[in-house]
């Protein structure tokens, strides 16, 4: 460790460090995004061609021809595909017990070459365990996009002190499940930790040890590491269990954080859109806090990272992804796309225009419908902003989007008085109301007051909604306040999910409703 700290202080390798942050910001700088996806997609077409998919859908007719020849074909004849559809028509022959959606499947040149030997779990709230195929390929893209975006950031800032520090990763579970020899599933978070470099273990925290803690242990004892090394300086998770660890430290250091963490210098988030949680972390630091720099990361894929300065996410069209995209309007009445829906490349898209991404990857995902939807505010270059799953709350036929209820809520926390941690909306069918449950630190405000400012912002952002709202086809919405961990609490009873990578899904996203009303039931509502 002594060595490891000699090598962090050398003035010569941080000048080393900073030149080929530059060198390698400059490169990105000058990398064209639609010829790189010309040539993803040539190459992932190339190296699928033996599979199993490749050989059902005749990907050697794509070969050596026009880009745009080929992807007419590719489009016309391969249908877009949910996870369920891959497990149907690919992956359940696959699997090592009967396909009951809780074992990861052994694929061997199906849809992509060779064994593969790494699945993501994914969770979803009303689905089975998802396996995500996870390739050799696809590892060493993901880290070549994290070390492009530290680049992009040591750039900017070259007094940056994060090559002298550590960075600390709140993970998800670190269970890894061994599927046979070779094989594992886990958690992303679990995978990228146990089959990261050697050498970037003396960088990240934390230890084994806590990280294999469950969560109502792990968060102390990470509050408590963070308080005590003055060389982590960097924090990567999802936002709202970020603000749960510094409250945690606040608590445990009983003085302000800037105060009690001099040393941090970054935040990087991604998972859920922090615009609800900006005020709070604004007010957490008092306005001396670190930089924050949000990323788009998935299972499947890295989509897309804030370079500093920037206001919007940049996608990220160089790692391994071929990307394809659905106009939102033509999603059907729960987000999907139809097998055969409009897509175009990236070369087409609009700006202004919101989209459902279809991924083609180096994992062997084939026109996959992820389920993110993205808006781009440019095309020179391609920013975006990330609006939110494909569920949004239609079943009053409004199709309110997760965006607008984000947006809905950062208003209601701009307002004097409110500052919403978590909070949940789904619907009351037979009222034809929405139902809002927000966590809170002080139950005692209104719960009315907060439904009008809730309601004031849906009629300005959605035209639907407004529209329904004075025809009376949509009641006033209700409001139930909670304490601040309150949903957290719910989840961690009645879901047995909490912290890490698990998020909250903040519109109900089930066909009955029954998520909210599960909610309310366990606050007594």
């Amino acid at each position: 460790m002594a060595l490891i700290t000699r090598i962090q202080e050398s003035v010569l390798l941080q000048g080393v460090l900073r030149t080929l942050a530059r060198k390698r910001a400059d490169r990105i700088d000058r990398m064209d995004p639609l010829a790189s996806q010309r040539d993803i997609f040539k190459t992932l077409i190339n190296t699928a061609a033996t599979t199993q998919f490749g050989r059902d859908n005749l990907f050697s007719r794509l070969q050596n021809i026009p880009f745009n020849v080929a992807y007419s074909y590719f489009r016309s004849q391969i249908p877009i595909r949910s996870y369920r559809d891959f497990m149907v028509d690919y992956f359940s022959g696959q699997l090592t017990v009967p396909a009951n959606g809780h074992s990861a499947p052994l694929l061997n040149n199906v849809t992509w070459p060779g064994v593969t030997k790494l699945f993501c779990e994914t969770s979803g709230t009303t689905a089975p365990t998802k396996f995500i195929p996870f390739s050799a390929e696809m590892f060493a893209e993901n880290k070549r996009a994290a070390l492009d975006m530290i680049a992009c950031y040591l750039a900017a800032h070259p007094q940056s002190q994060i090559a002298r520090g550590k960075i600390l990763y709140m993970s998800g579970s670190t269970k890894l499940t061994q599927v046979k020899r070779g094989v594992w599933s886990g958690d992303m978070s679990a995978l990228t930790l146990r089959f990261r470099p050697w050498y970037l273990t003396p960088f990240i925290e934390p230890n084994s040890a806590i990280s294999s803690l469950p969560w109502e242990e792990k968060l102390p004892a990470m509050a408590q590491l963070l308080l005590s090394d003055n060389t982590i300086r960097v924090i990567s998770g999802v936002p709202p269990w970020i603000i749960l660890l510094l409250k945690k430290c606040g608590e445990i250091g009983g003085k302000p954080l800037h105060e009690l963490l001099p040393n941090l210098e970054l935040i990087i988030h991604g998972g859920t859109s922090i615009l609800p949680y900006r005020n709070e972390f604004e007010s957490l630091f008092a306005g001396a806090g670190p930089q924050f720099l949000e990323l788009l990361p998935s299972s499947e894929a890295f989509m897309a990272f804030q370079r500093p300065g920037e206001r919007y996410m940049r996608l990220t069209p160089f790692y391994g992804v071929f990307f394809e995209f659905v106009r939102f309007e033509d999603l059907d009445e729960q987000g999907k796309p139809s097998p055969y829906a409009g897509t175009i490349p990236l070369e087409q898209v609009e700006v202004g225009q919101r989209y459902a991404v279809i991924l083609n990857t180096c994992s062997g995902l084939w026109r996959y419908h992820i389920g993110d939807t993205i808006r781009f505010v440019s095309t020179s270059p391609h920013f975006i902003e990330f609006t939110g799953r494909d569920r949004f709350l239609d079943k009053l036929e409004e199709k309110v989007t997760q965006g607008e209820v984000e947006q809905a809520i950062a208003n209601l926390n701009s307002t004097h008085f409110w500052n919403v941690r978590e909070f949940m909306v789904g619907a009351n069918i037979p009222e034809r109301r929405h139902q809002w449950v927000l966590a809170v630190h002080d139950t005692t405000l209104s719960g009315a007051d907060a439904a009008h400012i809730l309601d004031s912002t849906l009629r300005g952002l959605n035209a639907d909604y407004a529209t329904f709202r004075s025809q009376g086809r949509i009641t006033a919405p209700e409001v139930l306040l909670v304490p601040e961990n309150g949903i957290y609490r719910w989840s961690q009873s009645e879901r047995g999910k909490l912290g890490g990578q698990s998020k909250i899904p903040h519109i109900d996203p089930t066909q009955d409703s029954s998520m909210i009303a599960s909610l309310r039931g366990f606050h007594g509502a």
